[in-house]
């Protein structure tokens, strides 16, 4: 299988490249990635100065612009012939709930599947500074990869994959999951800068507002891999016939 990899966290990350090393064993992989960290860039394309690309020694690729960008020249310009599949990550940290808004690591799956391909974001569901296990998230990514080639996935379909931080031993298996809920973030933190000017930073994420069962926040909590199936159709169909009435 030919396969684009790409994330948020860097081309140089320690989460995209165990997944390399993992899927390079057995499938033709490209690597098309962020020059440094751009988690939280979402869908944003770089629209007002040009794309930098960089070749890197082992053949990997990456772009001094967001993870859309990554994966919007790889298949628009970059690469000769489309790969099959776009997986972006592992994510060193959770994309569960409210997060998959924010995250680039499902928004360079997400461009993957506007251009026509399948795509799958995967992370690993820990504190940045406590992520161990990121060769079991490689492990579940090869078996989707598997699984994927005897049942392809449906038109418009993400999987969004987030992988308890355990030993693979450890870990009960795949979990079809919606999305939970968090509560709001906290608040924004303020402080001087040395000229003392205000400065503020973004409050950490909400904690589990919506985590029952059945919500990829109570499949990882229990072991088990989240996979949650999402779309890039935000229309709230439920709701047309009465916003009809309510328009006229």
């Amino acid at each position: 299988m030919k396969i684009l990899l790409s994330n948020d966290d860097g081309v140089n990350a320690t989460g995209l490249q165990t997944l390399r090393k993992h899927l390079a064993k057995s499938n033709e992989v490209v690597v098309v990635a962020p020059d440094r960290n751009r988690s939280g860039a979402s869908n944003s394309l770089t629209l007002e100065h040009p794309l930098h690309l960089f070749t890197h020694e082992n053949g990997d690729y990456s772009v001094d612009g967001t993870p859309t960008d990554s994966v919007h020249l790889a298949l628009t310009g970059l690469l000769d012939e489309d790969p099959e599949i776009v997986v972006s990550g592992i994510n060193s940290g959770a994309n569960m709930a409210d997060d998959v808004l924010y995250s680039g690591t499902v928004a360079a799956a997400m461009e993957g599947r506007f251009l026509g391909l399948p795509a799958i974001a995967v992370s690993l569901v820990c504190r940045e500074d406590q992520c161990q296990y990121f060769e079991s998230a490689a492990i579940a990514v090869e078996k989707i990869l598997e699984r994927l080639k005897q049942h392809p996935l449906e038109p418009e379909t993400i999987l969004n994959v987030n992988v308890p931080n355990l030993p693979w031993e450890e870990i009960h298996g795949f979990k079809a999951t919606c999305l939970g809920r968090r509560h709001r973030s906290e608040p924004v933190v303020k402080m001087k800068d040395p000229r003392g000017k205000d400065i503020y930073w973004v409050g950490a994420a909400g904690k589990a507002e919506n985590g029952e069962d059945g919500t990829d926040f109570h499949a990882v909590e229990s072991g088990w891999i989240s996979v949650t199936p999402i779309h890039t159709d935000l229309t709230q169909r439920t709701m047309i016939d009465g916003m009809e009435q309510w328009l006229s």
